[in-house]
């Protein structure tokens, strides 16, 4: 295999800081060294690669955009961001487990939690030490999360939890679950440990897509956790809405290493691969797809550059995240679906990753809001008209 080489048609390293630099090449080199090698092999088995937890906390990939004091990197959003496409240069499954442990457990926790939640949780969480998971889709609501039928009732110095979550990364594995159910009508946010009696995790099986990272269900039977685990800021639905914008700004992040890495790996099967005496580079519709995918991910690295600094001044819009989010992702499951095509029928082999990033990116297409949700809330924003409904 070709050693990665990074697409930058646009000088955009000049735009960012030692710093920056730096922190992304350590992750990339993390990644050749220990995902690449085995990540086939992971997907193959449907498994997650559990050994490069303490690899990753190690590497202050978890919650790293949060306070140092809270046993976390602290880096800035932007660095946190190439963090983020470097991780899913080796495989969306990774990059999902670290936006799962960082924007929707830590996140939620260092934003409506108690100081007494932070201090315990966090560390523990960055460290890798403990797993966490967000329960907020529901069987019967995706894309609506404010019709979840999950709900708490207070009964004594407890909480009483019955429902049912899905399509939860790391559910099975997680020791804890950032739940949101309805408290009197109201969206509220609890932490569920694992062992908790009335709380099961049944790992979903047989999945096409992102076959190297843990999906779950999560179910409540009469679950009764102590009062003092109810997240005491959360306020209703804006709450997990705030969690998955922190997720999505990785994720617009993330689909560039998948573009990026299906681009690389296309570029240099066609300049070594010869049909009629000559690489199949030289045909003008192969150099068609190649610059689509260069051009597509010139534009992405712009938008999500933009986006992490308009966040590091804390002028960051949600809708913004949904185009960026939106964009990045569409963009890159086509540029998936053409380095494939230039592959040919090798491209549907494990020797090559394309198709790999291919699958897994129509699961990241999905996840964190689809495609049209995020069409709908950019219109609403451009228009003021909203059209859900």
């Amino acid at each position: 295999m070709n050693r990665f080489e990074s697409p930058d048609y646009f000088n955009i390293d000049d735009l960012l800081t030692d710093e920056e630099k730096m922190i992304r090449s350590s992750v990339r080199e993390w990644v050749d060294e220990n995902v690449m090698p085995i990540i086939e092999e992971y997907y193959q088995k449907a498994e997650f690669p559990k050994q490069l937890i303490p690899q990753m906390a190690e590497l202050g990939l978890l919650g790293a955009n949060l306070p140092e004091e809270y046993g976390c990197a602290g880096v800035n959003n932007v660095s946190y961001g190439l963090m983020m496409q470097e991780l899913e240069r080796g495989d969306s499954g990774i990059r999902s487990f670290a936006s799962v442990q960082g924007a929707l457990v830590m996140y939620p926790i260092f934003k409506y939690g108690s100081e007494e939640q932070k201090k315990y949780w966090l560390p523990k969480l960055a460290s890798g030490e403990k797993i966490g998971c967000f329960g907020l889709t529901e069987p019967d609501y995706g894309s609506n999360p404010g019709g979840m039928i999950t709900h708490a009732v207070k009964d004594g110095n407890s909480y009483i939890l019955n429902g049912a979550k899905m399509w939860i990364t790391n559910g099975s594995i997680a020791d804890v679950a950032v739940v949101w159910a309805k408290l009197d009508g109201i969206i509220r946010g609890f932490l569920v440990e694992a062992g908790t009696p009335g709380f099961s995790a049944p790992e979903m099986k047989n999945k096409h897509s992102l076959r190297a990272s843990v999906t779950s269900e999560l179910i409540f039977q009469d679950c009764r956790i102590p009062a003092e685990n109810i997240l005491p800021k959360s306020n209703g639905l804006k709450a997990p809405l705030s969690c998955l914008t922190q997720a999505r700004y990785g994720i617009s992040w993330g689909a560039i290493g998948a573009a990026m890495a299906c681009y690389d790996e296309a570029l240099n099967y066609a300049k070594t691969r010869i049909q009629f005496d000559k690489p199949i580079a030289s045909f003008q519709l192969v150099q068609n797809k190649l610059v689509y995918m260069i051009t597509e991910i010139t534009k992405m690295q712009l938008m999500s550059l933009q986006l992490g600094r308009l966040k590091d001044q804390q002028k960051m819009r949600f809708t913004q995240v949904s185009m960026a989010k939106r964009n990045n992702v569409y963009h890159a499951l086509e540029i998936a679906r053409m380095a494939r095509d230039i592959l040919g029928a090798n491209g549907i082999t494990a020797e090559y990753q394309s198709m790999r990033h291919m699958c897994n990116l129509e699961t990241v297409k999905t996840y964190e809001g689809t495609h049209d949700i995020h069409t709908l809330i950019i219109g609403h924003d451009i228009t003021g008209i909203p059209a859900f409904n």
